[in-house]
Formats: structure tokens, C-alpha cells, sequence
């Protein structure tokens, strides 16, 4: 099946350099070859990283408490086939003083439930194709 070029939500166009930049119609964002800027995998465990940080500051709004002091720590752990496979993925959220037990747990349980961390674990069901257009 065909998309229409305007369907098209993420596109890059190679060039020499190590730099690689994805465009959307609203954004853009350059990933590196060299080590200057993230590789497209760091910025992988970016984005779960960034998805715990928006489900515990929807959590907070939600609970009417403040999200300021939260700080998330993220972690991934290579999987049996080497450091390019995820096996374990640990997100440690340390709460400011203050921060009550029931709203901890609020915090948590909503983190658990971040949209892209859910994406990934249903990986296996994703149907990717590479075609040539």
C-alpha cells in the first residue's frame, strides 16, 4: 500500500555528514553517528525516560499536588543478545520531602503505565515494513 507523500509523518534525507535529522510537519530532531548528539537508541531510552516524566506530571496534576523535585532515573540493561538488545529496563523515581505515601504510589502506578513502555513490550505484535516507495 501507498502513502500519500503528505501521509508521511517522519522523514529524513541522507547526506555525508554523521548527522541524521528527522522532520515531522510540527518538529524536528538530529540524532549523530559521531558522538556529538545522541544515536537513535540513546534517544530510545530517552523517550521512555521523557514518557515517565509526563505520566508522573499528569499524575501530580491529577492528585493536585506539585511535580517539582521529582526526579527520574533510567536505566537499560542489555538483553542475551548484547549490548544492542533491551532485556531490563529499571526506572527509579525519587520523590522530594513531602511527598506522601498514597500519592507516591499515585505517582508510580501512573509512571507503569507510560504509553511508550507499553508500545514496547507489545513490540512483537508491530508489524514493521521496509519497502521501497
Amino acid at each position: 500500500m501507498s502513502l500519500p507523500k503528505d501521509a508521511t509523518m517522519y522523514r529524513t534525507l541522507i547526506d555525508q555528514t554523521p548527522l541524521i535529522q528527522v522532520s515531522t510537519g510540527k518538529h524536528q530532531t538530529t540524532y549523530a553517528l559521531d558522538g556529538s548528539q545522541m544515536n537513535p537508541l540513546e534517544a530510545f531510552y530517552a523517550t521512555l525516560a521523557g514518557c515517565a516524566a509526563v505520566f508522573a506530571k499528569k499524575a501530580c496534576q491529577t492528585l493536585g499536588v506539585p511535580a517539582t523535585g521529582i526526579e527520574i532515573s533510567c536505566k537499560p540493561f542489555a538483553g542475551p543478545g548484547g549490548p544492542l538488545t533491551l532485556g531490563r529496563f529499571r526506572t527509579e523515581v525519587h520523590f522530594p520531602e513531602g511527598f506522601n505515601a498514597e500519592a507516591k504510589a499515585a505517582v508510580l502506578w501512573s509512571i507503569a503505565e507510560c504509553a511508550v513502555k507499553e508500545v514496547v513490550k507489545d513490540g512483537a505484535n508491530i508489524d514493521f515494513q521496509v519497502v521501497e516507495a
